[in-house]
């Protein structure tokens, strides 16, 4: 049995855009998660790609750098 919520009865979480804090950790933690399937990418390629998978690999961690440091 599923329960279904009509719309109106949801509550709004807010605007996303208020908090540019928390947009900035997303950005960030977005970034580092992207360099490094970059970085898999790379690696897992038939004639891998050492260097460039090493520079994704140092962009992710520079983006969760920042994003400790935010903490």
């Amino acid at each position: 049995m599923t329960t279904v919520i009509p719309l109106r009865a949801r509550r709004s979480a807010g605007n996303p855009t208020t908090n540019t804090g928390d947009q900035d950790a997303i950005q960030l933690h977005a970034q580092a998660e992207n360099a490094l399937s970059m970085a898999l990418f790379y690696m897992r390629q038939p004639v891998s790609n050492v260097p460039g998978a090493a520079r994704k690999a140092v962009q992710a961690l520079q983006s969760l750098n920042q994003l400790q440091g935010r903490a």
